[in-house]
C-alpha cells in the first residue's frame, strides 16, 4: 500500500461495518428462514430491494429443526425422506456444474477485467500477488503439514477434494459448495454421520481465506496506503482478530465486513476497505477455494484423531456421489 495514496483508487466508507455485537446478534434468527433484506435508492430515484440469507442464523435454525425431528421420532420419517431426496437431487445438479467450472473461471476473471479495467487491477497487482501467496502457503504447506503430522498422505486428499475446491473457486461460496464438500469428505473415508455435522458447521466458521489471510494482509495494505506505521502490538492484534474473528464471517456477510472489524480494532480508516473492492471478485475466488479445502481438512483430521476415518477409502477409489 505504500506509495499508492496519490493514485485514483476509490476510498469510501463501506455501507456495512462489522463489530463483535453484530456477530452475537447475528446468531439469533430474525425469522423462520433467516432472511434479511435491504432497500437502496440510486441517484436517479430508482429503488431496488435485495434479499439474502444469514447463514449463521440458518445454521441455528437447522440445529433446532434437527433436534425437533429427533424428538418427533417415527412421525418425522416422511420429512426425512423428502430431505434425503432433495439432497440427492442437489448433488446431481452440482455434479453437472462441476463440469462447467473451467468455463466459469475464465468468465469470472474476464468480467472483472472488463468491469474494472487493467489500470485499477494493475495498481493493486502486488497486493493481489501477496494475497495469493498467503493462500498458497496455507493450501500447499500448512494443510499438507497437518495431514502428514496425522499420518496421512496429502496427494490422495487433494485428489479427492478437488471437485469441492474447484467449485468453491468458481462459485465463491462455501455454503453453495457445501453439498459437494460433504460428498468429498465422505469419499475421503469420513463417517457420513460425522461429515453431515462437521461440514455445515465448518462452512460458516472455518474461513482461513476470507477471515484470516485476507483481513490481515488488507489491514497492512491500508496502513501503508495512509502512511500509518504499525508496531509489534499492532501485528499481534491483526493476528488475533483475524484468527478469532473467522467465526464471525458468515454472520457478518462476507470478507469486506470482516475487514472492517480488523480495521476498527486497529484504529485504521474504514474507508480503506473501499480501496480493494475493484479486485474483490478475483481475490474471493482464491479465498473461497482455501476455505473449502480447510473445511474438508478439519473433517478428515478430526475423524483420524477420533479413530473413525476409513483409511482404505482415503487411499482407495470411491465415486463422488452425484458427479
Amino acid at each position: 500500500g505504500v506509495g499508492l495514496s496519490s493514485t485514483a483508487l476509490a476510498a469510501k466508507q463501506p455501507d456495512s461495518v462489522g463489530g463483535w455485537l453484530d456477530f452475537l446478534k447475528g446468531l439469533v434468527p430474525g425469522n423462520s428462514l433467516a432472511l434479511s433484506g435491504s432497500t437502496s435508492v440510486s441517484a436517479d430515484g430508482t429503488a431496488s430491494t435485495s434479499i439474502g440469507f444469514n447463514i449463521l442464523q440458518l445454521l441455528v435454525i437447522a440445529i433446532a429443526v434437527g433436534l425437533a425431528t429427533l424428538k418427533v421420532g417415527e412421525k418425522a420419517e416422511p420429512f426425512l425422506a423428502f430431505v434425503r431426496s432433495l439432497l440427492a437431487v442437489v448433488r446431481a445438479l452440482l455434479g453437472w456444474v462441476i463440469r462447467l467450472t473451467p468455463i466459469g473461471s475464465a468468465g469470472l476473471i474476464g468480467a472483472a477485467v472488463a468491469t474494472y479495467g487493467w489500470d485499477a487491477l494493475a495498481r493493486l497487482g502486488v497486493f493481489t500477488g501477496a494475497i495469493y501467496l498467503g493462500l498458497a502457503i496455507v493450501l500447499l504447506i500448512v494443510y499438507p503439514t497437518l495431514l502428514i503430522a496425522h499420518g496421512l498422505k496429502p496427494l490422495p486428499f487433494f485428489a479427492k477434494a478437488w471437485p469441492a475446491i474447484q467449485l468453491g473457486f468458481v462459485s465463491r461460496s462455501s455454503v453453495g459448495t457445501m453439498p459437494v464438500t460433504e460428498a468429498v469428505t465422505e469419499r475421503l473415508g469420513v463417517d457420513k454421520s460425522y461429515a453431515a455435522f462437521a461440514i455445515p458447521l465448518a462452512s460458516t466458521t472455518k474461513m482461513d481465506g476470507c477471515a484470516s489471510i485476507y483481513p490481515a494482509l488488507s489491514a497492512i495494505f491500508v496502513a501503508g496506503f495512509y502512511g500509518i506505521p504499525l508496531g509489534a502490538v499492532d501485528y499481534a492484534l491483526i493476528a488475533l482478530v483475524s484468527v478469532i474473528g473467522s467465526a464471525a464471517t458468515a454472520g457478518l456477510t462476507g470478507a469486506t465486513v470482516m475487514l472492517t472489524l480488523t480495521l476498527s480494532t486497529l484504529g485504521l480508516p474504514l474507508e480503506g476497505a473501499g480501496l480493494l473492492l475493484a479486485i474483490d471478485p478475483i481475490l474471493d475466488m482464491g479465498r473461497t477455494a482455501v476455505n473449502v479445502t480447510g473445511q474438508v481438512l478439519v473433517g478428515v483430521v478430526v475423524a483420524k484423531r477420533e479413530g473413525i476415518l476409513d483409511e482404505s477409502a482415503y487411499y482407495g477409489e470411491r465415486a463422488l456421489v452425484g458427479a
